[in-house]
């Protein structure tokens, strides 16, 4: 029997989450532990949470999710898109919802290289006339 799951990839600065949503009753898993003990912070629970609550879906679906590199910030943005994703995959309808709040945008801000010559990405070194 083939399990209904609907599948969304999120990434955020360098950070990547493989998103799946089954019919269920609301409890959010990364990483195979529950999302309180993998994010400590109430923000990032409830960035996370966001798309469903935009949608009304918190109650409806079992979140089951992998997220691997960057930081805690990253991967949770990274989650957020990937439940978007997969809302619009389980129903075209609630994309104008999802796309109105935002959460179907990939932020492109990712750290600057340093570049030769300076202190970091664009600090330079303190100058000396003599």
């Amino acid at each position: 029997m083939a399990v209904v799951q609907y599948y969304g990839t999120g990434r955020r600065k360098t950070s990547t989450a493989r998103v799946f949503l089954r019919p269920g009753t609301g409890t959010i898993t990364v990483n195979t532990r529950p999302v309180d003990s993998e994010f400590t912070t109430e923000s990032l629970r409830a960035q996370i949470r966001q798309p469903l609550l935009v949608t009304d879906m918190v109650d409806k679906f079992d979140v089951v999710a992998t997220s691997k590199g960057g930081g805690v910030a990253g991967q949770a943005g990274a989650l957020r898109l990937g439940i978007s994703r997969a809302l619009c995959e389980y129903n075209l309808e609630l994309r104008p919802a999802l796309k109105k709040a935002g959460l179907l945008t990939r932020d492109p801000r990712v750290k600057e290289r340093k570049k030769y010559g300076l202190a970091g990405a664009r600090k330079r070194f303190q100058f000396s006339k003599r």
